[in-house]
């Protein structure tokens, strides 16, 4: 196609009368020139004319001018010397193309490198907005625009007035109401936060880059990621998920994009510690469901299972559910949560070595809280995978086994994922269900989880006797008003420090048994909790009956039944046919049936 640039006798007189003598072709399309304005502006038509014998030389062929056949038409338009507007959409090309024809001071004063240079500097830097136009315009002009700062010089105003805007808004919130500062905030960041979106995402860590320097708030860098993340991973992972069994193949464009665009945003995040730039746990959840799909390189998995175990005991189940994409795994994905499990489990080691003194660790301590947070949560999470007929025994077992024991008070969340484990589960063996059960610490269980055990055929007969033991014992100690549970498990030692031992040996025995006074004094309060819960349902038995000539004797006999109902076994037999012997006034039939009502 030829593309001719016609030069009226109004615009260009002194050519009015000559015809064209030298055709250009950019990339396949021709225009029909003078060489003598070209070559008085451009020092790289000059030397391509100057270096040809030929004095009659017709033609040149450019291949690789940036911004092609329009960006030349404008440079073409300047040697002629007629007048056209210089924008944010154009200036970018037009000073890549002055670079490469060399139309620079040395041949002519005022020249376009000079005039676009002027322009980017004195209209395009003072403007948040107009630096995000020039910068998108740059994608299709590299290296060039690298190579005469193009880029440089737009990331860097636009993270200076994005600094600027952030210091206005400020004070500009000192003079309004509360409600009306934070409204106010939010608008002025909203806008420079949806025009970034815009730009790639190489030109977009730059910036990112940047503001962390000029001091950009890290909850304004933080709503900034969040934002690109939505606009550019749009529709993400529908392939993945439409098709859960495929096989690998090779990544498309669109797929290795999506893929930089996840690791470049992880590590963008700002630190953890840093002031006003805490990142929502639902954005870091997404970007590991997407880190997974996109098959992410390890180091940004494991930045985002870092950052999320950091902060684990404010998580919920369903944020934990994240779904396998591996053929023929568990529905979910199992060795992902571990990971983050045990990235929790180092932080709080992390803090109770910090805390290096017996005085420093007490009850309710933030450590402490946290990992009976997470005890629950985990918990929870076991009973939610349990139905999973895929999820393999070594799986489920590894996380059973890597919480430590005073992460739970109660064993009642574990029992229950055990049992539907199992119920999920028939073909395990004997030794498998041992195996599975031995991590149910009896003593821990409340009395309605004993109930259950006491009568589930799915344990194994080991765990129902040890169930069946250490209720008799809790039974034994409620009936005589024993404050303590009586178990030779839990006694605490002196807490006199062995002087072979060092010091260092010494506070860890010091510490492990303070753990061990919290979880008596918590289970203590369990304990507490349901023999209150019996005293007053004996109580209310107590008005209830009196007018039906029930004695108090008869109501408490009721009050200790229900204590001891939770199985049809010989231990049950042995207590009724002790009350029968003891029933008063012969009527030992009345006696029975009160004590199992």
């Amino acid at each position: 196609m030829n593309h001719k640039l016609n030069i009226s006798v109004s615009d260009c007189s002194i050519f009015s009368d000559v015809a064209g003598d030298i055709t250009i072709v950019i990339d396949g399309e021709s225009f029909l020139l003078h060489k003598f304005p070209l070559v008085s502006r451009s020092g790289k038509i000059r030397k391509m004319v100057s270096d040809v014998k030929d004095s009659n030389l017709s033609k040149l062929e450019f291949f690789d001018l940036p911004g092609g056949p329009p960006a030349f038409e404008l440079a073409a338009k300047f040697c002629y010397g007629m007048n056209f507007e210089i924008n944010t959409e154009n200036v970018a090309q037009l000073r890549c193309a002055a670079e490469y024809l060399e139309m620079t001071e040395d041949y002519r004063d005022e020249n376009l490198v000079s005039r676009t240079e002027t322009y980017l500097d004195e209209v395009v830097v003072q403007s948040l907005e107009k630096s995000v136009q020039v910068l998108s315009s740059c994608e299709l002009l590299s290296p060039m625009a690298d190579e005469v700062g193009i880029p440089d010089k737009c990331v860097n105003a636009i993270a200076l007035n994005a600094s600027k805007e952030q210091l206005t808004a400020g004070f500009s919130g000192l003079d309004c109401e509360e409600d009306e500062s934070a409204e106010l905030k939010n608008s002025r960041l909203q806008w420079w936060i949806e025009d970034l979106s815009v730009l790639k995402i190489e030109f977009y860590r730059r910036i990112i880059v940047a503001m962390g320097r000029t001091g950009v708030q890290g909850d304004s860098i933080v709503g900034s990621l969040m934002h690109y993340a939505q606009t550019s991973l749009k529709g993400i992972g529908k392939n993945q998920i439409s098709r859960p069994t495929r096989t690998k193949q090779s990544p498309g464009k669109l797929e290795t994009d999506q893929r930089a665009v996840v690791e470049t945003l992880v590590s963008l995040l700002p630190p953890e510690k840093s002031s006003g730039s805490s990142v929502p746990l639902s954005f870091l959840f997404g970007m590991l469901r997407m880190a997974i799909l996109l098959v992410a390189n390890v180091a940004c998995r494991l930045e985002l299972e870092r950052r999320i175990g950091f902060r684990l005991e404010m998580v919920s189940v369903d944020d934990l559910l994240i779904p396998s994409v591996q053929t023929g795994d568990s529905l979910f994905d199992v060795d992902t949560v571990h990971r983050i499990l045990v990235n929790f489990l180092q932080r709080i080691e992390e803090e109770e070595n910090e805390e290096y003194g017996y005085e420093m660790e007490v009850l309710g301590s933030p450590s402490q809280g946290s990992i009976l947070k997470v005890g629950s949560i985990i918990d929870s999470f076991l009973a939610e995978i349990a139905p999973d007929p895929y999820l393999n025994l070594q799986k489920f077992t590894a996380m059973l086994e890597i919480l430590p024991d005073y992460a739970r008070v109660i064993d009642d969340g574990l029992y229950r994922a055990v049992d539907i484990y199992l119920k999920a589960h028939p073909m395990l063996t004997e030794h498998e269900c041992k195996k599975l059960c031995k991590f149910i610490d009896c003593k821990k269980l409340s009395q309605e989880a004993c109930n259950h055990a006491a009568q589930n055929d799915r344990l194994p007969v080991q765990m129902t006797v040890r169930v069946l033991y250490f209720e008799q014992l809790r039974l034994k100690n409620a009936v005589s008003g024993s404050s303590g549970d009586g178990f030779p498990s839990q006694r605490i030692s002196s807490g006199v420090p062995s002087a072979a031992m060092s010091p260092r040996d010494n506070y860890a025995s010091l510490r492990r048994e303070n753990r061990e006074l919290k979880l008596e004094i918590s289970r203590m309060r369990v304990r507490l909790s349901e023999l209150e819960k019996e005293q007053l349902f004996m109580k209310q038995g107590m008005i209830e009956k009196s007018g039906n000539g029930k004695t108090f004797l008869t109501s408490i006999s009721k009050g200790i039944g229900r204590i001891g109902i939770f199985s049809g076994g010989p231990a049950g037999g042995k207590r009724k046919s002790g009350r029968k012997s003891r029933g008063p006034d012969g009527k030992t039939g009345r006696s029975r049936r009160h004590s199992v009502s």
